[in-house]
């Protein structure tokens, strides 16, 4: 599967998962920032930096992905391999953060 087809069925997946996915340009913070999980107002969103290549945007969200139950939702063979290629040893440490 090309990368923009593996990210429209990770952005599908997310949104099974009620999580939204939210590309937003880092450049002008002026701060440090890096792709992650946040909760805003009680949503869930996964905000990547849109400067990012789609094969970064697409391993960052399934490395995310990759540490939910997500085993009851059908996802595209080729998809689903690709988050399990994307697994992180530290399951769960995947979250926006701000730096100095």
């Amino acid at each position: 599967m090309k990368p923009e087809q593996i990210f429209v069925e990770l952005k599908n997946l997310s949104e099974k998962l009620n999580i939204t996915i939210s590309e937003q340009s880092f450049r002008k913070t002026g701060i440090k920032v890096k792709s992650g999980f946040c909760i805003v107002k009680g949503k869930n969103y996964f905000i990547v930096d849109k400067d990012l290549s789609t094969l970064k945007k697409n391993e960052l969200i399934a490395e995310y992905l990759s540490t939910l139950d997500y085993d009851n939702i059908y996802i595209v063979p080729a998809v689903r391999d690709f988050i399990n290629m994307n697994k992180n040893d530290k399951q769960g440490s995947i979250g926006l953060s701000v730096s100095e």
